[in-house]
């Protein structure tokens, strides 16, 4: 195994359309085997930076590792079962069932035209379970609530069995007891060896179960380090421009605005 999944050396991406450039020579490792978030305020090119992880944008100049090679180097096939993505949000407008939706994440494992078998089928149903859908299996997705829909994208990347999850702003959309839900999810998934990578403007999502964080800011890293060393008031404040508190109360990490 090994230490780190991604390396990245010298990222910078510009778009073309408006020459703004949103990474500046980005160089950062992203840990094998945990639970990693990308942590900054809106804008600051965390949706960008986990496309060119995904090699769904080329970056300008540098280059992007995956295990040591070379991500460009990978077929379209090999990352889909190395990597997989929930969207921060998929329109859901046709009337699959939940569990067909799920199947698409076997796609990369099936021939062209090839249909779903009884082993896909399982380790659907295995998806559905680590979510908690598997009684909603036969609903169809436009029934769904908010939380629901985040829920049933994440089950559909598990059923890629990919070995890195990628997440963007997977809880920005949801309320507390969802958000909660989809974390505490997460933190069992990472439990498991699963590589784990989201992204996130809410320092205390990271907080909740990051064992590393990158933190980034107007496209350029400002720190990268394990959460208990880099979650602090003076580094959120920073961050983020806004006056931020932490407290610790037995092992967690309570981040809360000072109230004027």
């Amino acid at each position: 195994m090994t230490e780190n999944i991604f390396s990245l050396e010298r990222i910078t991406y510009t778009y073309q359309d408006s020459a703004k450039t949103v990474l500046h020579d980005i160089s950062l490792d992203i840990p094998n085997g945990v639970i990693t978030s990308l942590l900054g305020p809106n804008g600051s090119g965390k949706t960008t930076l986990i496309d060119i992880l995904l090699g769904w944008k080329k970056p300008n100049t540098g280059k992007v590792l995956v295990k040591g090679r070379d991500l460009s180097s990978y077929s379209r096939r090999e990352r889909s079962k190395l990597i997989s993505l929930v969207p921060q949000n998929e329109p859901l407008q046709f009337s699959f069932t939940l569990l067909d939706y799920v199947l698409f994440g076997r796609a990369p494992y099936l021939p062209q035209l090839g249909l779903p078998g009884k082993k896909d089928i399982e380790i659907a149903f295995e998806a559905l379970e680590s979510v908690g859908l598997t009684d909603l299996h036969s609903r169809s997705i436009t029934s769904l609530s908010g939380g629901e829909r985040q829920l049933i994208m994440l089950a559909r990347s598990l059923a890629q069995q990919p070995e890195i999850l990628l997440l963007d702003e997977p809880t920005s959309s949801l309320d507390p007891g969802n958000t909660e839900k989809v974390l505490d999810i997460l933190q069992e998934l990472g439990k498991s060896g699963l590589t784990i990578l989201f992204s996130t403007h809410d320092p205390s999502a990271s907080a909740h179960i990051a064992e590393y964080i990158i933190m980034l800011s107007e496209g350029k890293k400002f720190l990268a380090d394990k959460s208990k060393f880099i979650l602090t008031a003076e580094n959120l404040t920073n961050l983020y421009g806004a006056k931020l508190n932490v407290t610790h109360v037995d092992e967690s990490i309570i981040i809360y605005r000072e109230s004027n």
